[in-house]
């Protein structure tokens, strides 16, 4: 049986991201960002709702600051207690988990979406998605960057403007591009 380019795409698999199933998602995130985007003034539980009206789990006490960016956002889920600050973008063609009492800085951008190596592949309009699971009580420091397929473990440090390309154990700090890790500072 043949398989939809959204199903391809929710699995991990080859798609061609253009199909009209996938690009009348897009339009409705968009829809979805124009509105979430003009709420910081609105309480936080207007926000929460508008949250949880696209994303895919919106954890009790769950904050992103506008404006924030997405492809799709149901394939986001936010653990309690997680701060997004201003600015942030997950491309979340697959699974972002995020864990509970994570912090995240401003324009930090969580990439799910990845492209093949081969030239002729990519060439063709496909791509792919490797999923993003982000501890809990993890902090990641403004401008990070975090690449497709990483697993970030609880506790975990991420300097501010690193470029996280492998996992990053429990309890580590990483910097750098890059990251690399390095001796936790005190305070």
């Amino acid at each position: 049986m043949s398989r939809t380019e959204k199903e391809k795409m929710l699995a991990g698999d080859l798609y061609h991201a253009g199909c009209p199933e996938l690009q009348a998602d897009l339009a409705q995130t968009r829809a979805w960002l124009v509105r979430y985007n003009a709420s910081l003034g609105l309480p936080a539980s207007d926000r929460r709702r508008l949250l949880a009206e696209r994303l895919a789990e919106v954890g009790p006490d769950a904050v992103i600051r506008p404006p924030f960016f997405c492809d799709y956002g149901y394939n986001v889920a936010l653990g309690t207690g997680v701060f997004l600050n201003f600015n942030c973008v997950i491309l979340d063609v697959v699974s972002v988990r995020i864990g509970d009492g994570t912090q995240i800085g401003p324009l930090v951008q969580i990439l799910t979406a990845d492209h093949p190596r081969d030239p002729e592949v990519r060439r063709s309009g496909l791509e792919f998605g490797r999923p993003i699971s982000i501890g809990r009580n993890v902090w990641i420091g403004g401008g990070a960057i975090i690449l497709p397929g990483v697993t970030v473990g609880d506790d975990a440090i991420i300097g501010a403007g690193s470029v996280v390309a492998r996992d990053v154990p429990v309890g580590a700090t990483v910097v750098g591009n890059p990251a690399r890790a390095v001796a936790p500072r005190s305070a």
